[in-house]
């Protein structure tokens, strides 16, 4: 009960996938901290800098303020001018070392003691970097001494400054930076996903969309994607996925038209079978009359009758999936010929020319029944060529076949002088259902006659550069193995 309630596994519902962030949104996710790590990397050098010339500003007023108090005479400075010297850069004491004297030009409020100094002259990158996070990590109002080159012939100049005013800019500069950092990453994400995505997303959508539908009909070919005129990678993989469904929706064609073929010709083989054994029967009667013309049609007969059973009970040999094995021996090549010309109705076709160019006693190794196939099919298709032709040229219509042997390997040819091969046939030449333009043709002749040649170990091709088509086969003698030879040797 189980097994009957239970679906088969092709017309099971396909289970939906659970729906995941897609590629628009991971690529949204990458931008925006990608963008954030681009604006630490500028804030890192920004902050330094700002802290550099901050201090470097405070060096220069009081350079300034040096001069000033340094071109008064000693003690004509009044306090209080000083404290409005001070002020006004910022400072609490100044003082300027020339030689091995070190004077204080003007003090105010002086701490008991000083906690950093700030070398400017000895400051590097990573210095200037690691210093300027530790003043913002810090806490309270700390008094810095900052130590830098003075003008003239001084040898430097140091001014006592309140960490908290600088701090406080330092953080100002910092919200500031944040806040344009933030407008240009948003603006610079959207500008990059945008551009991705139309370059990238949307075309991949696209793709994804295609390959959806055309699984779920993969013979329609209205779901065959129209590549695009782009030139990159992705124009490559359209074009690419648009020829590879093109010659899946052909092979799903011809695996149809197959799968037709060989439901009506096994529908028709039994009761085709029973009737070419009555023939059959009918024609071993037909042996016992003494008329001499049907003595002598009368075994061709059976025997045409025998491989049409014999053909009918393998159900259309090439739509099986193997040929049999050939049988091979040793059989002279101009009885098959006689009874290739017979069969194929030219014995008695004055309309067009058959030549024989075959060597005298030239034997072939091979299977007798796959090569007359062989034969027939390729005098048939040359016989349909010529049939178009029109009847001023019966003079030139022929048909000839040569047979030679080279060494080891047998050569057959089989030729006519009507139009040819079309050069787009040559692309598929010896595929089924490619190369028949004849109203009511299979396109199966040279396919089975490729496919029995092969299995031969030869090979069939056609020849260029000659008037109308012929085709060459090439069929190999098996190899000789040395053990048979030593056996029968023994034997005789």
């Amino acid at each position: 009960m189980a097994a009957t309630d239970a679906q088969p596994t092709s017309e099971r519902p396909r289970p939906k996938a659970p729906r995941r962030l897609g590629l628009s949104g991971k690529l949204l996710l990458l931008t925006i901290p990608l963008v954030m790590i681009a604006g630490i990397l500028i804030y890192v050098p920004a902050i330094a800098n700002f802290w550099m010339n901050r201090l470097n500003d405070r060096l220069a007023a009081a350079n300034t303020a040096a001069l000033v108090l340094d071109a008064a005479p000693l003690g004509m400075v009044p306090d209080s001018l000083s404290r409005q010297i001070l002020t006004s850069i910022g400072a609490r004491a100044v003082a300027i070392k020339m030689g091995q004297q070190r004077r204080l030009l003007a003090s105010a409020d002086l701490p008991p003691a000083i906690d950093h100094d700030i070398d400017i002259r000895n400051m590097t990158v990573w210095s200037a970097i690691t210093g300027s996070f530790e003043m913002m990590l810090e806490s309270g109002n700390q008094a810095i001494r900052v130590i830098g080159p003075a003008p003239g012939g001084a040898q430097f100049i140091e001014t006592v400054i309140d960490e908290l005013p600088l701090r406080q800019a330092m953080y100002r500069f910092s919200r500031n930076l944040l806040l344009i950092s933030l407008g240009i990453a948003v603006l610079t994400a959207a500008l990059v996903y945008l551009a991705l995505h139309f370059l990238f997303v949307r075309p991949m959508r696209r793709l994804t969309a295609n390959l959806a539908g055309f699984h779920e009909d993969p013979e329609n070919s209205a779901r065959i994607i129209v590549p695009s005129q782009r030139g990159d990678e992705i124009g490559v993989a359209e074009r690419e996925l648009s020829d590879m469904q093109r010659d899946l929706v052909s092979m799903l064609h011809q695996k149809s038209r197959l799968a037709a073929l060989g439901l009506a010709v096994s529908k028709i083989n039994h009761d085709l079978r029973n009737l070419l054994a009555s023939s059959q029967l009918l024609s071993d009667q037909l042996a016992s009359v003494p008329d001499p013309r049907v003595q002598r049609f009368a075994p061709k007969l059976m025997r045409s009758l025998e491989r049409a059973i014999a053909f009918c009970q393998s159900t259309l040999s090439y739509g099986r999936a193997q040929e049999a094995a050939p049988d091979r021996r040793m059989i002279p090549i101009e009885p098959v010929v006689s009874e290739v010309r017979e069969t194929a109705g030219l014995a008695s076709d004055a309309s067009i020319g058959w030549i024989n160019a075959i060597e005298r006693g030239l034997t072939v190794d091979a299977d007798p029944d796959q090569l007359f196939r062989v034969l027939l099919n390729l005098v048939r298709n040359a016989a349909q060529a010529l049939e178009g032709r029109p009847r001023s040229d019966a003079a030139s219509m022929q048909i000839r076949i040569t047979g030679r042997r080279e060494g080891a390997v047998a050569i057959l040819e089989v030729s006519d002088t009507g139009p040819g091969v079309p050069a787009k046939a040559r692309e598929h030449l010896f595929e089924a259902f490619q190369t028949s333009s004849r109203p009511g043709g299979s396109g199966l002749g040279l396919a089975i006659a490729a496919e029995l040649v092969r299995a031969h170990g030869g090979d069939i091709h056609l020849v260029e550069g000659t008037i109308g088509a012929t085709f060459r086969i090439v069929i190999p003698d098996r190899p000789v193995e040395l053990l048979t030879i030593r056996n029968e040797r023994q034997r005789a």
